[in-house]
């Protein structure tokens, strides 16, 4: 879903990246209370601890502040690719997480990944990290890290039932709105195509994606799980190449072989795990 996110915005007109966000987390909100409806309830529900309602809110939102006012301030290439650290630390931040254990291959995994990513976002040119735009490499930065501290953070409350998620996105959209009446001039999608890449944005790169990535976050293996999700940014340039808008090359093929080896040996205890004895 989150290789959807690329495509859609583009097609989603000039509408400014805030306001975008507000309607899209609004949608997602949507998603979220059909997913309760559709939820078995509990007997009793569980009180939810203020610091999860922390987390999420400031999970969800913090990210998005943080990459628009890196791209605000500082060149997309440059920036994207600092903000692509994310999975990196996710895999190394893992090594503090109560019964986790970070082995060479979940970093080494995690690098390939990141050098595919490189590629990808560098179209195989050289980068030029120009000191004018230092505030802008450091809000990538830090939107690397807030991201993987949401994710970690998240796995600690895995009691938690993914519908919270709900509420996290409601937030966001509200305080998103907020940012871009403060920061923004309003423009609105203008055709009907425009509002359907709007919606599509909002029911799954935005919208389910969030859900999915909770899920997994709080039940799946986290290292693998991290070094996996640099194949977001080489299946982004797939479905751009597959819509026109981006051409195949080299550096894509060789991306696609980075970060698909990578994720494996990020797996590699769990694809080759030795079978248990057999029971005599």
């Amino acid at each position: 879903m989150w290789a959807l996110l690329a495509l859609l915005t583009d097609a989603s007109g000039a509408v400014p990246p805030f306001l975008l966000t507000a309607i899209t987390f609004a949608i997602g909100t949507i998603v979220g209370l059909v997913l309760r409806a559709l939820s078995p309830k509990p007997a009793e529900p569980a009180a939810i601890p203020p610091v999860v309602w922390l987390v999420g809110i400031a999970g969800l939102f913090g990210y998005h502040f943080f990459y628009f006012t890196a791209l605000r301030n500082a060149p997309a290439v440059e920036a994207s690719l600092i903000a692509y650290l994310w999975p990196l630390f996710i895999v190394v931040g893992s090594a503090l997480m109560p019964g986790e254990r970070l082995a060479w291959h979940h970093i080494a995994g995690a690098l390939l990944g990141l050098a595919g990513t490189a590629l990808i976002v560098t179209k195989g040119g050289g980068l030029s990290f120009d000191p004018r735009y230092g505030f802008g490499y450091a809000m990538a930065f830090v939107c690397a890290f807030w991201w993987a501290g949401y994710s970690l953070l998240s796995r600690r409350f895995a009691s938690v039932p993914t519908t919270i998620v709900t509420w996290f996105c409601l937030a966001t959209s509200i305080l998103s709105l907020l940012c871009h009446f403060a920061m923004e001039e309003t423009t609105l999608p203008q055709t009907a195509g425009q509002w359907l890449a709007v919606l599509g944005l909002g029911l799954m790169p935005v919208g389910a994606a969030f859900y999915a990535w909770d899920y997994g976050v709080k039940r799946g293996n986290i290292q693998v799980l991290g070094a996996a999700s640099y194949a977001s940014p080489l299946l982004s340039t797939l479905v751009l190449i597959a819509a026109g808008f981006a051409e195949p090359s080299w550096n894509i093929a060789a991306a696609c072989l980075l970060i698909t080896a990578g994720a494996i040996l990020a797996a590699k205890s769990m694809l080759f795990r030795p079978k248990p004895p057999e029971a005599p």
